[in-house]
């Protein structure tokens, strides 16, 4: 009973060590994809694509540490299909709620705010 207990432990500590040098890996690609981010902020290059590349570098490391550090790599399918249920209903949200209550949203309107001419 303790041999087979012994083999099930080792083999998970082997798994979790493994595990261990995926973590460090992605945690260096991380912090280079930061000095990249860091970089693009200060290029004189135009606004729209100092946002496009921030927000494409910022998905890349959002899907690797949802998929890496929250171990949906190693979880069964249908735990990550929720997760990608949920980030789309949480995204909707977000979208519907700066839709509402945009810019635009505060602008006042009204008799007393109309141009006098």
């Amino acid at each position: 009973m303790s041999d087979s207990a012994s083999v099930a432990s080792s083999g998970e500590a082997h798994a979790h060590e493994g595990k261990f040098h995926v973590f460090v890996q992605l945690a260096m690609i991380l912090a280079i994809i930061t000095g990249l981010e860091l970089l693009v902020i200060y290029m004189p290059l135009a606004n729209w694509l100092i946002i496009t590349l921030l927000m494409a570098m910022s998905a890349v490391k959002f899907v690797a540490v949802i998929w890496i550090f929250m171990h949906l790599k190693w979880d069964k399918r249908f735990l990550t299909v929720l997760f990608v249920i949920g980030t789309i209903v949480g995204g909707g949200t977000l979208w519907a709620l700066l839709l509402l209550h945009g810019a635009h949203a505060s602008t006042p309107v009204g008799p007393a705010y109309e141009e006098l001419g």
